[in-house]
Order: C-alpha cells, then sequence, then structure tokens
C-alpha cells in the first residue's frame, strides 16, 4: 500500500519552497514510496535484542601512540624565515587597526 501520494509530494514542496514540475512530482513519489517501504522493512527487524550499530564491521584505531620525539629549537625554526622577532615569525598585517 503506498503511502506517499502526489499530492503529499506537492505539499512537501511547498514546505520546503521547491518548486516541482509534474515530472518531478511522479518521480519523487515513487522513490519516496521506496524509501519508505525500505525503512518499513528495516523497522520490522530492529528489535530490541539487536543491538544498533553505526558500521557492521567493527572498527578499531589504526592510529601509532602519541610519543614525543625530538624537536626543533626555536632558532632551528626560524632559521629560514624570511623575519623573524622575538623567537616568533614576523608577518604582514592583514587585519585592521581595530584588531
Amino acid at each position: 500500500m503506498s503511502e506517499i501520494t502526489p499530492d503529499l509530494v506537492r505539499h512537501l514542496g511547498v514546505l520546503a519552497r521547491i518548486r516541482l514540475s509534474d515530472e518531478e512530482v511522479a518521480r519523487l513519489t515513487g522513490q519516496l514510496d521506496a524509501i519508505v517501504d525500505n525503512i518499513a522493512k528495516v523497522s520490522e527487524v530492529a528489535t530490541p535484542d539487536v543491538r544498533a550499530t553505526s558500521h557492521p564491521i567493527a572498527l578499531q584505531n589504526v592510529f601509532r601512540p602519541d610519543v614525543v620525539g625530538d624537536m626543533l629549537t626555536a632558532s632551528q625554526v626560524l632559521q629560514n624565515a624570511p623575519d623573524a622577532a622575538d623567537d616568533r615569525f614576523r608577518v604582514t598585517a592583514i587585519l585592521g587597526e581595530e584588531q
């Protein structure tokens, strides 16, 4: 039994402020009806004993551990900088004086 009718699709279009042609209404009626049918099928098998998941296969973190390594000194970092002052990069101001 079809829950989605062309009138309902037109009404949804009005609510969304989308102008739909007759061809679009016909196409969307079929597509939305198929979506509603598929959701109903999933609802039939989604019982309380089935745990909700976001992915069918268990995922695990594949990142390496965060380990502190050798670090550059401020002078090493700034040695090739075009301009530096007080152990910082000096750049041209891009914001107005109000900042």
